[in-house]
């Protein structure tokens, strides 16, 4: 940590790593595609003079802010010249005036910007967010970053494409959905972890056969039978079509085999009543506290319920991913990134802003990350987590990301995705509409939005 940053002056050519100038943002901006295809790069930070960046993000809670605040620390310390002003908001109030705020002449540095269509993809298509090619190259991001982390931040300089192209943020946290397991009902039942998709249909089977509820499920808010299907999915549809869905690019379809197979394979569990009762009608938080008290053997959730569930069960509980194909193999499975870190157009010192976006994501930031019981991005099987759960869920997020496994959360796909998987997913297991009646649904949302070139 005291060694000094090496100057370094990259000069980055071609129109897909194209950056903008300081000061070239003008009283109107301009789109990412006309700006400099070249620009040099400087990372070393104390001969950048003084600056001053302002920094918006969204970190108000417990862990989060207190990792930003330590990270925010060690940096002016390494770098007094660089004074960083600090605004944090809720996510939703950050949400709300942020792109008030982009559009005009006092906008900050530095943001948290949510990286979903109706957020970043807007800012990008407005010129609003520079490309971080030049300084991923320069600092090594992209060792460090795994392709599937980069695609959840990445998009063509017009944001019709989503997932590839370049890089506009850089995020500190990640999450991943996997299985929550009920340790005990397991042993109880004489039911071995599986390892195996096939083994774990199998042991659905089995708990059921033993009085227990296997699956437990809080859809009433709709969203959460979406990261069911996703786990049930990456297991029947290959990724790179997977990608083109969640992305909401051209060339996928939702009523492929495997799409239908999933589908099929969701409306079995509830025929076969692997689900609790009710589950349509109960709401998530409901659910998954639940499930701490003793109800249900399995659930599929997302790692954010982590400190929660273990402070609830302690050592009654473990987080797996979704068992692959064959044991052994590649899991795919839904997960993204927190909300990453992005440099305006409206910044007054891009490479002094860069320079902070480093310093909050290296090795040991990801440190201090873990420190404050928030799950690091990258490097995150080297983090020690403050329990047995927590190092579970480090070694899952770091073995999806470091194999490409993590797919895009599904409702990012088009701007009414969210409401109109959400909803079609719940009348499918209510038994209201059959699988080919819900892909359809979802088949033509996706290609009303991509067909729209």
């Amino acid at each position: 940590m005291n060694r000094k940053a090496c100057a370094a002056v990259v000069a980055v050519a071609g129109t897909a790593l194209a950056a903008c100038a300081p000061g070239s943002s003008g009283s109107g901006g301009s789109t990412a595609s006309s700006q400099s295809t070249e620009r040099a790069v400087k990372t070393d930070a104390a001969q950048l003079g003084d600056v001053t960046l302002t920094v918006w993000d969204q970190e108000v809670r417990g862990g989060g802010n207190a990792q930003m605040t330590k990270n925010v620390a060690s940096f002016q310390a390494k770098y007094p010249n660089i004074k960083i002003k600090r605004v944090s908001r809720s996510f939703d109030d950050l949400s709300k005036t942020l792109r008030l705020a982009l559009s005009g002449n006092d906008a900050p540095d530095i943001v948290q910007a949510n990286n979903t269509r109706s957020q970043m993809g807007q800012f990008v298509k407005a010129g609003q967010l520079i490309p971080l090619d030049p300084w991923m190259k320069a600092y090594g991001w992209d060792k460090r970053y795994s392709q599937s982390l980069r695609s959840v931040v990445s998009y063509s300089p017009d944001a019709k494409t989503f997932g590839s192209g370049n890089l506009y943020g850089l995020p500190q946290v990640g999450e991943v959905v996997g299985v929550y397991v009920n340790k005990d009902k397991l042993a109880k039942a004489g039911v071995q972890k599986p390892t195996d998709w096939a083994g774990f249909e199998s042991s659905l089977a089995t708990l059921k056969g033993k009085g227990e509820v296997p699956l437990m499920l809080g859809n009433l808010d709709k969203w959460p039978a979406v990261h069911v299907f996703g786990v049930v999915q990456g297991q029947n549809v290959k990724a790179d079509e997977i990608r083109k869905l969640g992305f909401g690019n051209a060339g996928a379809s939702w009523t492929s085999d495997g799409n239908k197979k999933a589908a099929s394979t969701l409306v079995d569990w509830v025929d076969k009543g692997y689900f609790n009762q009710g589950f349509n009608g109960q709401g998530y938080d409901p659910a998954w506290q639940a499930f701490t008290k003793g109800q249900g053997a399995y659930l599929i959730a997302g790692t954010w319920l982590q400190a929660d569930i273990s402070k609830a069960m302690g050592d009654k509980v473990e987080f797996m991913l979704p068992p692959p194909a064959q044991a052994g193999g590649t899991t795919y499975t839904t997960g993204a990134s927190g909300q990453p870190f992005a440099i305006t157009n409206k910044a007054k010192n891009p490479d002094a802003a860069a320079a902070f976006i480093n310093h909050i994501t290296t090795p040991e930031a990801m440190k201090v990350i873990a420190e404050t019981e928030n799950l690091p991005v990258v490097d995150t099987a080297a983090q020690k987590a403050p329990n047995a759960l927590g190092q579970q869920v480090f070694t899952a997020f770091d073995t999806t990301t470091k194999n490409d496994g993590l797919l895009p959360y599904l409702d990012w796909a088009t701007p009414t995705m969210s409401d109109t998987i959400g909803a079609a997913l719940q009348d499918m297991l209510a038994k209201k509409a059959t699988p080919d009646q819900t892909l359809e649904k979802l088949q033509k949302d996706y290609s009303d939005f991509t067909s729209k070139g």
